[in-house]
């Protein structure tokens, strides 16, 4: 494998503007996602951005940084521009697409979103942790995938909703949006159109699965906390700045 990860950066959000310059302690959230995707060691790291401002803090860390169109409907549109200006040769064949705003990010997570690329039949990668707060299957904000397990660890994406799924009783799952893609799966999904299920639940991935690509998900202990309010800013600053 040669993979490169990919980091999906826009400056323009609705309930936090400006969220990857939102600084933790003396850095801009983007460069700590930056930092801990470089001690991942899983390859080359790209920041795929907007605007020049988030470029500039990049470079300034000693990183590389790519300029994308503002208009793209979604992070994955946004590192399939930036990987083509990135690896023109496509010297890479598995892209990870670890989002901007995973300040707490363990390193060891995109090492982990390389696993299931064994199987020559994953197209997909993507990570999950066990629900241990009940209150979480219920919120709508909590995406929940149904999971054909192969090993204790791992196994195929059967469906993701923001519904408690399935019935009955059992575990719960907490999906964690990070991905890998083969990079002829990130080619096919980025041309197919928008899917029923994708519109009805708003989730990107139910696009693949209704494709018939097959997304394998690898289990992890641990939740990273992702910045979406300034709540969720603060509380990365504690985490990360105490």
């Amino acid at each position: 494998m040669q993979p490169i990860i990919l980091i999906p950066a826009r400056r323009a959000a609705t309930r936090l503007p400006d969220k990857p310059l939102a600084m933790i302690g003396d850095q801009p959230m983007i460069v700590h996602v930056w930092q801990r995707a470089m001690e991942a060691e899983v390859g080359p790291v790209v920041v795929a951005c907007d605007d020049p401002e988030i470029a500039w803090v990049i470079e300034r860390s000693g990183g590389i940084a790519v300029m994308t169109n503002k208009d793209h409907a979604s992070g994955s549109d946004r590192i399939f521009e930036a990987l083509n200006i990135a690896d023109p040769k496509k010297q890479h064949d598995i892209i990870i697409n670890l989002q901007g705003d995973l300040p707490t990010c363990e390193a060891h997570l995109p090492e982990q979103l390389l696993i299931p690329f064994d199987n020559p039949e994953v197209d997909i990668a993507t990570l999950a942790t066990e629900i241990t707060d009940p209150a979480e299957v219920m919120r709508e904000s909590v995406v929940k995938p149904v999971i054909a397990f192969d090993t204790e660890r791992q196994g195929r994406a059967l469906y993701f909703s923001r519904c408690a799924v399935p019935h009955g009783s059992g575990p719960y799952y907490h999906h964690i949006g990070i991905y890998g893609y083969r990079r002829s799966a990130l080619e096919r999904f980025i041309a197919l159109p928008p899917g029923v299920l994708e519109q009805r639940e708003k989730l990107e991935q139910l696009r693949a699965l209704e494709a018939g690509m097959r997304i394998d998900i690898r289990l992890v202990d641990a939740m990273p906390l992702g910045v979406d309010t300034q709540e969720d800013l603060d509380k990365a600053r504690e985490l990360l700045c105490p």
